[in-house]
């Protein structure tokens, strides 16, 4: 509307002085109602001003309501701004998400003057959205809505990237109404809904909202800002995703850090395992100092066993299925967790040769366990070469042993010389084993005749010497006296046996020395052993004392007085003891053919007294004395006590 501008008044008019006047102090004090600028002109019309005045005051008021109307959006759009700069300080300073939205969500209905402001945000998991902010709001089942994509003001809002608001949202049909978002409207109360979207790009991540619960139109000014403040909501929510990214970013790269870190000490501790271990090696060291350097590198206690499961170092613990265990670890090709420790088997490829067996350590670490690994690997090649240098001082001394069986009278005292440069002591007490397989596994059993030695002992005199000789292997023993020749004849065809994989045959000859009677004992080996194969004890162990009376036989020394004791001891040591005849009864018993009643005519008893005896003497030979081959050794034991008596 256009005001014709007065004519000019008459100077020094009190009237319009005083509206005027009276219009500044208006404006200047900020009024807050339009109605007092009207009031200057109608209180100088009831005081009879000219109409001169009064057209100039009212052109003065029509331009102080101008002034008074900009000076009001300027406050407004101040405060705005002011609330947009707190917010965007907000972002700036807080790194509390919930916070920054609160804030806004707040701002938003203290700026438009609603009832409620609220925002919601999408939930990829669940496939819908969620309140995550709400102000003002009375209603626990609005403040726990979840709206379905698409539902409602906000899904129409979320599906055109656009505002919308509508001032009356029970009766809008602009978008989708659903039964559970009209009933959490409806316990809110609200009616007029204003919603703007949170863009990132073009993408909506989040809808921002302020509701009254009465009718009312939103301004294109009151939508702009909400856009704002949602635009802010955006920048927050990206924010806080790209700190939680690289927070999330910042974790792996320091757990990725730390396990860098633990891989790097782990290598360099490895790598002063294997130096420390290699070192020991290229010094000549034993298995025992390899395994107690392994104990001290992963405090705890270290054994080593042979492929026999017979101690090579460390304290032995019990068995407990070993066996077992290092088959799992040949398996599996590394350590086994195995009764409370662990185990790993010593391989030379897929050959076993023993075993590493730790113990004090219920779990241990991936870099312990490699080392762990990595000493049976070291025990491996130690052993390996422990072995070959054996096999070849052994392919040594065998040639020495074969002289000394083929001619040991052409030069007696050479043969004891070239056995002092080997290290092999001719002159000392020795034990003769002859070992025979199946033609087909004699040089298995030569192999296996050099492990059993090099199992018995550290060095190479107290080990022996074995060499191939007419289709057999001979074991030449330093004689000990831990166990008879029979004992020891035994357990070494069982272990040659193992080691072989098939039947061994083992015959002892008496216990020698000097290269003659080394020979002597060596031919009584070899007729033990035929015996052996003769009475079908294929795969035993024994020597001619052993053998009884064919051990008489057999034997070079016939100990008669020997066979005697051993077959009659038991009952020579009652009679001396009690004063009793049991060996007269059992000669007579034997004489009369094994009839009760012509034996106790002979030794003019009772019966009764025979049987007595009779009894008596099972418990001391054993139940099978009257079986054939028993009472053959026993009368000629007895044939052989009269004669010797004789």
């Amino acid at each position: 509307m256009n005001h014709p501008v007065p004519p000019p008044h008459p100077p020094g008019d009190p009237g319009a002085a005083a509206g005027l006047r009276r219009l500044l102090d208006l404006l200047a004090g900020g009024a807050a109602s339009t109605e007092d600028f009207p009031a200057v002109v109608a209180e100088a019309r009831r005081s009879g001003a000219a109409p001169a005045v009064l057209a100039e005051l009212d052109e003065a008021t029509w331009l102080a309501l101008r002034v008074h109307r900009t000076l009001r959006q300027h406050r407004r759009r101040e405060t705005e701004l002011t609330a947009l700069f707190d917010t965007a300080t907000d972002l700036a300073a807080s790194r509390d998400l919930d916070a920054v939205l609160r804030a806004i969500v707040r701002r938003a209905r203290s700026l438009l003057g609603t009832d409620t402001a609220y925002l919601t945000l999408p939930d990829e998991a669940a496939g819908d959205t969620y309140m995550r902010v709400t102000d003002g709001s009375v209603s626990t089942l609005f403040q726990n809505l979840r709206l379905s994509l698409g539902d409602g003001l906000g899904g129409l809002v979320a599906q055109t990237s656009r505002p919308y608001a509508t001032p009356d949202y029970r009766t809008d049909d602009r978008f989708r109404h659903t039964g559970r978002i009209d009933a959490g409207v409806l316990e809110e109360g609200l009616v007029a809904i204003l919603g703007v979207p949170l863009l990132l790009g073009h993408r909506v991540i989040g809808v921002l909202f302020a509701a009254d619960r009465s009718p009312r139109t939103f301004s294109p000014e009151q939508v702009a800002l909400l856009c704002s403040l949602a635009a802010h909501a955006a920048i927050a929510l990206d924010t806080a995703n790209a700190l939680a990214e690289t927070r999330a970013a910042l974790g792996e790269l320091n757990a990725a850090n730390t396990v860098i870190q633990a891989h790097a000490a782990a290598v360099q501790r490895a790598e002063q395992a294997h130096d420390r271990l290699t070192d020991l090696v290229l010094r000549g060291a034993d298995v025992a100092e390899v395994a107690a350097e392994l104990g001290a590198l992963l405090e705890s206690e270290i054994a080593v066993y042979d492929a026999e499961g017979h101690p090579l170092a460390g304290r032995p613990g019990p068995p407990q299925r070993l066996a077992e265990a290092v088959e799992r670890s040949r398996a599996e090709g590394r350590s086994v967790h195995h009764a409370g420790g662990w185990v790993c088997a010593v391989l030379a490829g897929q050959e076993p040769l023993g075993a590493l067996v730790l113990r004090g350590r219920p779990e241990l670490d991936d870099a312990d366990r490699r080392i762990f690994e990595r000493g049976s690997v070291v025990t491996a090649l130690l052993l390996l070469l422990r072995r070959s240098v054996a096999e070849a001082e052994n392919r040594v001394r065998g040639e020495l042993l074969t002289d000394l069986l083929t001619a040991p009278e052409r030069d007696p005292a050479g043969l004891l010389a070239r056995g002092r440069r080997l290290g092999v002591d001719l002159a000392r007490r020795h034990l003769v084993l002859v070992a025979e397989t199946a033609p087909d596994g004699r040089a298995r059993l030569a192999g296996a005749a050099a492990q059993y030695l090099f199992g018995r002992g550290r060095s190479a005199g107290s080990r022996g010497v074995s060499a191939e000789h007419a289709e057999a292997v001979v074991l030449l023993l330093p004689e000990d006296g831990s166990s008879p020749p029979e004992q020891t004849a035994a357990a070494a065809a069982e272990r040659l046996a193992r080691l072989a994989g098939q039947p061994v045959t083992v015959g002892a000859g008496r216990v020698a020395a000097g290269p003659v009677d080394l020979a002597a004992a060596h031919a009584e080996a070899v007729r033990c052993v035929r015996a052996l194969r003769a009475l079908g004890r294929t795969g035993d162990g024994a020597s001619a004392a052993s053998l009884g009376f064919l051990g008489v036989l057999l034997g070079d020394g016939h100990d008669v007085h020997g066979f005697v004791e051993r077959t009659l001891g038991p009952l020579l040591a009652y009679d001396r003891r009690r004063g009793t005849e049991l060996v007269r009864t059992v000669r007579a018993y034997f004489a009369c053919g094994g009839s009760l009643t012509r034996a106790k005519d002979e030794l003019h008893v009772h019966v009764n007294t025979v049987v007595q005896r009779l009894d008596r003497v099972e418990i001391l030979l054993g139940r099978d004395w009257n079986h054939p081959d028993r009472s053959l050794e026993l009368q000629l034991a007895l044939r052989l006590q009269l004669l010797a008596e004789g």
